[in-house]
């Protein structure tokens, strides 16, 4: 089963310079899921309530080097943790969240003074 569980937002799409059209719709899929508990269950079982939230209220987003995926990041102060919830691409043009993983708090602070990581 595939679910929306989020739009790209015009902030996202102007702080980062994308050419995707505002409310492009970004999915999650079971696949996705899977891929995601395989290889960070404890932060996904942790967050995956909060996986909306992160794509449509992000502290932080930017684009990864590597996979050229959207990185959100949120600051979940109660546990002082940096949350990153990636979405990619598909080759038919979809988008899809493909990986959701607690980030360093030091590296996240290095992205953010290196301008990689943009606040929204």
């Amino acid at each position: 089963m595939i679910s929306e569980i989020g739009v790209f937002s015009q902030t996202v799409i102007t702080t980062l310079g994308l050419t995707i059209a505002p409310g492009t719709p970004i999915y999650l899929g079971q696949s996705n899921i899977i891929h995601m508990k395989s290889k960070h269950l404890e932060d996904y079982l942790k967050y995956e309530a909060y996986i909306t939230d992160i794509l449509s209220n992000p502290d932080y987003v930017a684009i990864n080097r590597k996979d050229s995926s959207i990185e959100y990041v949120k600051l979940f102060l109660t546990n002082s943790e940096y949350v990153k919830v990636a979405v990619r691409v598909s080759t038919n043009g979809i988008y899809y969240a493909r990986s959701l993983y607690v980030l360093n708090a030091k590296r996240v602070q290095n992205f953010i003074t290196a301008g990689t990581l943009k606040p929204v």
